[in-house]
């Protein structure tokens, strides 16, 4: 958990970066392709990881409103990239102006539960990382390139002349 929010704000936007490169990888006509029945798309979890960047935050306190709520999935990627980005870039301004580091152990409720402040952060974070894990299996499942995040992916290994482990 964090203990300074510069700390967060490093790690955020080392994770902004990774999830703006698998939303950059994904072609438009898969905003509304679903591998399966009980599974969401692509778009809609691209959408769903952005609506986060307001919903957890308004939860929080840290903004005034949920301005994403109830909007629908944009109509490309581009234009989810460019509300993720613009959301983003107000997470980290609104964080810095409404909380300190000394705040960070403070207990307020969240989705009726007591969190410490810098639990949210973290939960914002892990958010992330789980729903991004997804797309990349279905984008998998849909033959679209898959994008190293923490490490080469199959089709870096192969760019790089190397054998991908299995």
């Amino acid at each position: 958990m964090y203990r300074k929010i510069n700390d967060f704000i490093t790690d955020w936007k080392s994770e902004q970066d990774c999830t703006l490169k698998i939303f950059s990888k994904i072609p438009d006509k898969y905003l509304s392709a679903k591998a399966a029945e009980n599974v969401r798309s692509l778009g809609r979890l691209a959408w769903h990881i952005t609506q986060t960047l307001t919903e957890m935050p308004h939860k929080a306190g840290i903004l005034s409103k949920d301005s994403l709520d109830n909007m629908p999935v944009p109509e490309s990627f581009a234009q989810m990239i460019d509300i993720y980005k613009k959301h983003s870039q107000q997470l980290v301004e609104m964080l810095q102006k409404n909380w300190q580091d000394a705040d960070l152990t403070d207990v307020i409720e969240v989705y009726g539960q007591k969190w410490e402040k810098r639990k949210i952060l973290s939960a914002l974070v892990n958010h992330q990382i789980h729903h991004r894990a997804q797309m990349t299996v279905l984008m998998r499942l849909e033959n679209i390139e898959v994008p190293g995040i923490y490490g080469p992916s199959k089709e870096e290994w192969i760019s790089f002349g190397m054998t991908p482990p299995e």
